[in-house]
Formats: C-alpha cells, sequence, structure tokens
C-alpha cells in the first residue's frame, strides 16, 4: 500500500531554525498552523478591481455633493429647526431624570435619618448622643448601591452638648470597638479593631497649624454645641495616614457650619459644595475635585435636632449613570443661589459645568462653560428647593436652591448638518438613481468577470498550494516555466509536460535528507483491515507533518511507510543538518507515543512498531519535472561520500535516540576520527571539521 502526501500548505521557512517568524518553535506538538499566502495576481486582480469601484463611487459622490449645495440655502433653516426641537427633547429628559433622580435621593436620605432616629428610641439603654446604629456599614452600603454611587462618603453626626462632653470619651472606648468590627467585617478591611483603636481619639478634637504651620489635633474647649463626626461609610481606616476622623467637630470646617447653621434652622436638608483632590499614581494631588455635600437632618420627637447624616454627592457618577439613550456632547452647568461651600477664594464662583453624554461625564471646572450663542436653548430646571420662605431666617441667612441649566454644544449641532431634506429628494433623485444605475451596471460587469477569474485562479491555487512551497508556487505564476498561457498562468487542470520548455529546477549546495520507515509494518499490516492502515499512516505522517513545519523540514513525498524530508530546500538553511537531526529525534518520539495511543483501536501489537530514520547530507537539486503530475522533486548528487544511517530497530526507547546522537567521519581510510569544535543542540551532538559527516544514533 502507499500513499501520496504533498507538501501541507504555503509554509515561509526563514532559513534558520533558531529564528521562525511563521511560528514558535518551542511550541507543542499540536501546534500546527501553517501561515496561507495570496498569490500575487490575485491581489493584483483584486487591486485593479477596487481602484475601479473607488473612481465611479467618487463620480457619484461629487454629483451628490453639486446637487446637495445647490439647495443648501434652502436646507439650512430646516437643519436647524431639526436641531433646536431635538435637543429640545433631549434636554427634558436628561432635567426630567436628574430631577427625578435627587429626588429619589433627598427621600432616601429623609427615609435612613427616620430610621436612625427609630433605632436610637427604640433602646432604651441609649439615648442622644450617644448612639450607636447596629450595622451602619451595611444600611449605608444599601443606600449606596440604590443610587449607584461608586465612592461614597456617608458620616453620621450627633450633636454633643457641652453638659455631655465628659462623658462622650467612654462612650466611644466603649462603642467604637463594636462598631469597627463589625465594619470591617462587612467592607472586608485590611486594618484591625486594635489599630484603629491606637488611632482613635476619644474626646472631641479639630485640627489646627501650629507657628511652624504642622498640623496638630486640639482638644474641643469652646462653648456650645459640637457636631462629631461618629460613625463613617466607607470605615475612613487611613485617611490622613496616623488618625482617624473619630470625635472630630465637624463645625471646624466653615462650609459644614454654613450648611448646619441652614438645617438647625429649617429642620431640612441643606446642600452646598465641596472641593477636594484626587490622589494620582505618584501619591501626591491630583485632578481638582467638586462635589455636592448634603446635610441631612436627624430629628426626635418634638422637632429636636440631634444629629446630621453628611452625604457626599458625586455630580461626575451622577451624570455618568443617567443612561439616557441619544444624549451627547452637551454642557451641565449646576448653579446655587448660594456661595456656601465653595470656600472664601471662591465666593463668587457657585457654578460647576460638565461636559456629558449617555455613559461619560467630564468636569470642566468652576464655570459656566456653554457657549452664548446657545443661551436661547437652554433647558433649566431646579433640583434642589427646600421652599424655605425668607421671611423665616434671619437676615443673611441663604438656604441653597440648586438649579440644572443644559446646553448643546457645537459637536451636538454639527450632528445635525445632513443632506435630507425634501426639496434635496426632488433635485437629486433624477441625478442619483442615474449614477447609481452606472455604477450598479458597471460593478454588475467587472464582479461577473472578476468572480470567473477569481474562482479559476483560487482553484489552481487551491491546488498548487498543496504542492508546492509558496516561493515556487509564485515563481510558477509569474512565468518562469515555459509553456504558460498568454495570462502568465500554467494551468495544471489542462494536462500536459512535454512541451519542450525547460523544467524549474534549482541546486542547493547544503542540504539534509530523512528517511523514515516503519519497522515491522508489513508484518502488522498484513494482519489489519485497509481502514485500520490508513488510520496508522494517516495518524502518524500526520505527527510527522507537525515536527517538519516546527523544524522547517521540507516533506518530500511519503510511499507506503517510508516518510522522506530534507532540510536546506527550497530555501537554504545553514543549519539544515541540526534541523534535520532534531526532527528525527521528534519523529521517534512521536512514533512511540502515537502508537501507544491507537493500541487500544489497532490492536495490542501497534506499540512494537518502531521507526527507522536515515540521515543522508549532500547537494541537492529542486524541481517540478516536465511532467504531467506536478510535484516538488528533490534530486540527491552523489559524491563519493557515504552518508549514514538508520536508528537501530531494537531500540525499546525513542529516548536511546536523545541520550546519543554524534557526527562523525566516515572516511574508511581515517577511521572514526576525534570530534572537532562543535556545538550542542536538544541532543548532544558533535559536528566533525573534514570529511564525510553523517549521523550515527547508537543504543
Amino acid at each position: 500500500m502507499s500513499q501520496t502526501s504533498s507538501y501541507p500548505g504555503d509554509w515561509s521557512i526563514s532559513g534558520s531554525n533558531a529564528g521562525m517568524s511563521q511560528h514558535d518553535s518551542s511550541s507543542g506538538g499540536d501546534s500546527f498552523e501553517p501561515e496561507y499566502t495570496a498569490p500575487a495576481v490575485a491581489k493584483r486582480e483584486e487591486e485593479a478591481v477596487t481602484r475601479a469601484k473607488c473612481f465611479f463611487f467618487l463620480v457619484l459622490l461629487l454629483a451628490v455633493c453639486g446637487a446637495a449645495a445647490a439647495t443648501y440655502v434652502l436646507l439650512d433653516n430646516q437643519e436647524q429647526n431639526d436641531f433646536k426641537a431635538a435637543f429640545a427633547g433631549i434636554g427634558s429628559e436628561v432635567s426630567t431624570v436628574a430631577g427625578q433622580k435627587v429626588d429619589q435621593l433627598y427621600s432616601a436620605l429623609k427615609a435612613y435619618s427616620i430610621f436612625i432616629s427609630s433605632e436610637a428610641t427604640a433602646d432604651s439603654n441609649s439615648s442622644w448622643p450617644f448612639v450607636t446604629i447596629p450595622d451602619y456599614s451595611l444600611k449605608s452600603e444599601s443606600l449606596a448601591e440604590l443610587f449607584g454611587l461608586e465612592s461614597p462618603d456617608i458620616v453620621m453626626c450627633p450633636i454633643v452638648n457641652e453638659e455631655d462632653r465628659d462623658r462622650w470619651p467612654s462612650f466611644v472606648l466603649e462603642q467604637a470597638p463594636i462598631w469597627y468590627q463589625k465594619s470591617i467585617d462587612n467592607e472586608g478591611s485590611k486594618r484591625t479593631v486594635e489599630e484603629l483603636m491606637n488611632m482613635t481619639i476619644p474626646y472631641l478634637n479639630y485640627y489646627a497649624f501650629d507657628d511652624n504651620m504642622m498640623l496638630t489635633v486640639e482638644k474641643v474647649t469652646r462653648p456650645g454645641p459640637v457636631l462629631a463626626n461618629w460613625q463613617t461609610y466607607p470605615l475612613d481606616d487611613d485617611t490622613n495616614g496616623f488618625l482617624t476622623l473619630r470625635s472630630l467637630d465637624m463645625l471646624a470646617f466653615p462650609e459644614v457650619a454654613d450648611q448646619f447653621q441652614i438645617t438647625n434652622l429649617t429642620l431640612r436638608p441643606s446642600t452646598g459644595f465641596v472641593q477636594s483632590y484626587a490622589t494620582n499614581e505618584e501619591g501626591g494631588l491630583g485632578d481638582l475635585i467638586v462635589d455636592s455635600q448634603i446635610v441631612q437632618p436627624i430629628i426626635e420627637y418634638g422637632n429636636k435636632l440631634v444629629g446630621v447624616i453628611l452625604l457626599k454627592l458625586p455630580w461626575l457618577e451622577f451624570f455618568e449613570n443617567l443612561h439616557i439613550d441619544g444624549l451627547s456632547d452637551t454642557i451641565a452647568v449646576l448653579r446655587s443661589n448660594c456661595n456656601i461651600g465653595m470656600g472664601s477664594s471662591l465666593a463668587d464662583k457657585n457654578e460647576l459645568s460638565y461636559l456629558i453624554d449617555s455613559s461619560n461625564a467630564v468636569f470642566l471646572g468652576q464655570l459656566n462653560a456653554h457657549n452664548p450663542k446657545y443661551d436661547d436653548l437652554v433647558v433649566s430646571r431646579v433640583i434642589v428647593d427646600d421652599n424655605v420662605g425668607t421671611t423665616e431666617l434671619p437676615d443673611g441667612v441663604c438656604v441653597p436652591k440648586l438649579t440644572l441649566d443644559l446646553y448643546p454644544t457645537a459637536e451636538f449641532e454639527a450632528s445635525f448638518q445632513t443632506s435630507k431634506p425634501k426639496l434635496y429628494t426632488v433635485v437629486v433623485v433624477a441625478i442619483f438613481a442615474f449614477t447609481s444605475l452606472v455604477f450598479l451596471l458597471y460593478d454588475y460587469f467587472v464582479g461577473r468577470r472578476q468572480r470567473t477569474f477569481m474562482a479559476r485562479i483560487m482553484r489552481q491555487d487551491k491546488i498548487v498550494s498543496n504542492v508546492f512551497p509558496a516561493a515556487i508556487r509564485d515563481r510558477l505564476y509569474e512565468g518562469d516555466r515555459k509553456g504558460s498561457k498568454e495570462d502568465g498562468l500554467f494551468d495544471p487542470l489542462g494536462g500536459g509536460g512535454g512541451d519542450g520548455g525547460a523544467p524549474l529546477a534549482d541546486l542547493f549546495l547544503e542540504t539534509t535528507i530523512a528517511f523514515a520507515d516503519i519497522a515491522g509494518f508489513t508484518a502488522w499490516s498484513s494482519a489489519r483491515e485497509p481502514a485500520q492502515v490508513f488510520i496508522l499512516l494517516e495518524t502518524i505522517y500526520g505527527e510527522f507533518d507537525k515536527r517538519a513545519y516546527r523544524h522547517n523540514v521540507f516533506k518530500v513525498e511519503t510511499v507506503g511507510d517510508c516518510y522522506v524530508a530534507v532540510a536546506g530546500l527550497p530555501e537554504p538553511d545553514k543549519d539544515h543538518a541540526m534541523a534535520v537531526c532534531r526532527f528525527a529525534r521528534d519523529c521517534v518520539k512521536a512514533m512511540k507515543s502515537t502508537t501507544l495511543k491507537l493500541e487500544v483501536a489497532l490492536g495490542p501489537d501497534t506499540s512494537e512498531l518502531e521507526l527507522r530514520v536515515g540521515i543522508h547530507r549532500r547537494p541537492s537539486r529542486g524541481t517540478k519535472p516536465l511532467s504531467a503530475v506536478w510535484r516538488y522533486h528533490e534530486y540527491s548528487i552523489p559524491d563519493g561520500k557515504y552518508l549514514c544511517t538508520q536508528s537501530n530497530p531494537s531500540i525499546s526507547s525513542y529516548s536511546r535516540l536523545a541520550r546519543s546522537i554524534r557526527i562523525f567521519n566516515l572516511d574508511s581510510s581515517k577511521g572514526e576520527q576525534d570530534p572537532g569544535q562543535g556545538e550542542r543542540g536538544d541532543a548532544d551532538i558533535l559536528v566533525e571539521n573534514q570529511g564525510c559527516q553523517g549521523v550515527k544514533i547508537e543504543n
């Protein structure tokens, strides 16, 4: 039984086993994905068709542009109307959704404050300000998730009056470890209760700077109530590196003091702006961040203010979570009627600007960044209004009212500058239809010719690529072969060698050939069905093909159980001998492992089959002969030297080949010489300085 297997596809051999660009030479035996190279003639024809299509498309585009230019003045007003109507719809939807989300947030905060007040009332052993909310971290986390806040900051601050200050430190030392532990468990903090307690100051305190501008912690001695930072989410276990914020007097911060004054007077939430800086990758100050801070009152029965909830509302996250389809390139300006929380240096800057789209937002700064030409298109909505009359407040007290103003941008307007008006249809339809028909007809005829031509090319290429390496195939396509057809392609489907043309042949002075056959194959195959023989050969040769590809070895042919391969052609390879040795070693290994796997399916004596490999180094010719049968052949050139050898059929394990592979001198007059200067590869390989070289495989 004989089997002929062609060169597998188009392999691009780099010429060096150490630097294969098409695959990784260290990859496993299962990696076998030769790169396919499209024929140059197909590329040329495809480029020609593409250029023709581009030309006609350009003509069509110019015709349409000319007609559109004639009607531009009439279309401009219509485009402007469409743009204004679209923005009015988008702006209305954005303002409505934003207002609803803010209302929901304030409602949830109010409900949370009522819950905290109820928890304190239900516990007969606690009274304000000595109140600790069980599972505060878990409940605050649920509130943050409800509104999609990725970086929440929720603080419960009881009001500590002067008569309660002496009892406050003992309350902190008793209760702090309890809620610290629950917060650590819920948030997965790396801190321990002991570490946090070591950083906790139990007495009421505030931050100050000494004469050397060093930060110090001072005990609160001023008269009046203190707004104590007590329970926080997330747990501020590393806020400033050496202290927690526990017992910190929040009224020491002017922006909080201003908002607390309003909340204390109105018993309603107050909203202001607070600024901070992000931390960059180096640990320094990053971009400026301006958010809103909401002070939500905690009211006990009898309308008594006993504490507040401080919530930071990050507007960037707020706008990113709107998720409104069609929203793009819109300026959002948050405007407050009060300057609360902006700091003395920003007293007149009560506006924040953002560039928003459906899922992203960018902070533009503490200014009104819209283009004045769009003033008449503004969409406004008051999103925070406590409805407190001025008669209810002392002079000089301002209750914040937050307004959201939306403006379009030039990019948004540009998205509506299209050429789809009614009059354009009347003027352009005839030109467009005519030019489209011309283009479609041309494309049809060119496409038909192209498909016919490419079908033939690809059919030839599929056949030729399975027979020849890519370099040889391309030379045939370029007309190096006499007797080619007028279109420059040799037609393998038309048959015909012997046309008098010269063969395509090359001389390769440095090649190494490997001959392999299966010891015991004749006896084994005589006791098997044809299908079983086919399975064995197909599987084994498939494994050999993978290793040939990995080592840049060219498979010449297979005849029955004989496998012939060569290194050094069709492209020269200075490491051809090494490549063939490694290829032979891997084939012996593959033979052993493959027969073991096939033993169950093909019979118990399948694993007894062994591979004999002969390796021959000499000059060779590679040619496509003048024959009706297309194949790329290798012909060895006799040189009067003998080259070895074959593996010993008695080798019981493929590992013996890897243990001893030696290149030596075979000149009978000199005997076996001592090895000269050489190199070591995957196996122990020594290269002789003189004489005929070969490979001896020893037990």
